[in-house]
């Protein structure tokens, strides 16, 4: 998941973008305008995280989210900030936001809503997931390789979603144990990943899951969404 911090406030960007980085996610920040708007269309986040202060008298971050939406663009967008009333929470969502969060605020909730809203936005788009010639339907939760389904146990299913929706990119223990077992304190010579590494490999194939000595696993980039 890539996101997009936008505010102005240093320390607490700062705290954002580590807290990101920790929970394996990619994270760019702007506080300006104009380099906010640029970097939607360059980096193309899943997910914005908006501050509506932003600490200019030209603009804030109101005129960030009208303008987004205005180009519809459909980036959902998580309103991060100290204004607490009532009708600002409204003003945020009847402007394009799709989330709204008062500071302070829980860092484990902000992951947690960030995941939520990026789940949305996939919605069509992540039903069908294809794998070399394995398909994913998450809709019903099958998995065919060649035409012919392959039965998953609830564990193997989630692991290799997961890493399917990662695809070219190295995945640690660490990281499979938290996002698929939610597993955030286990210790990192668990063999629960390659044991469960193995079991998929017998079903869909020992090519498809490459080792990365040192690092952990990854399915080679070589695949499309339908």
């Amino acid at each position: 998941m890539k996101v997009l911090v936008i505010e102005d406030n240093d320390i607490l960007r700062d705290n954002i973008v580590t807290y990101l980085d920790i929970k394996w996610y990619k994270a760019k920040w702007h506080a300006d305008y104009h380099w906010a708007m640029l970097e939607v269309v360059n980096y193309k986040p899943d997910v914005i995280i908006l501050d509506l202060g932003l600490g200019s008298e030209e603009w804030d971050g109101r005129d960030i989210c009208r303008a987004l939406r205005e180009k519809w663009d459909s980036t959902p967008i998580l309103i991060l900030t100290a204004r607490s009333l009532t009708e600002q929470k409204i003003e945020g969502l009847n402007i394009g936001a799709d989330d709204y969060m008062v500071k302070p605020f829980d860092y484990n909730e902000l992951i947690a809503r960030l995941e939520a809203l990026v789940r949305r936005s996939m919605g069509q788009k992540w039903q069908i997931v294809r794998v070399w010639d394995i398909i994913i339907d998450t809709s019903s939760h099958q998995v065919k390789l060649s035409e012919s389904e392959v039965r998953l146990s609830k564990l193997e299913y989630e692991l290799f979603l997961y890493m399917a929706r990662n695809i070219g990119r190295a995945l640690t223990k660490q990281e499979l144990l938290e996002k698929v077992w939610g597993e955030y304190d286990a210790f990192e010579e668990s063999r629960t990943v390659d044991i469960h590494i193995g079991y998929l490999r017998k079903k869909i194939g020992a090519e498809i899951i490459e080792t990365m000595r040192w690092v952990g696993y990854i399915i080679p980039d070589t695949y499309r969404h339908e």
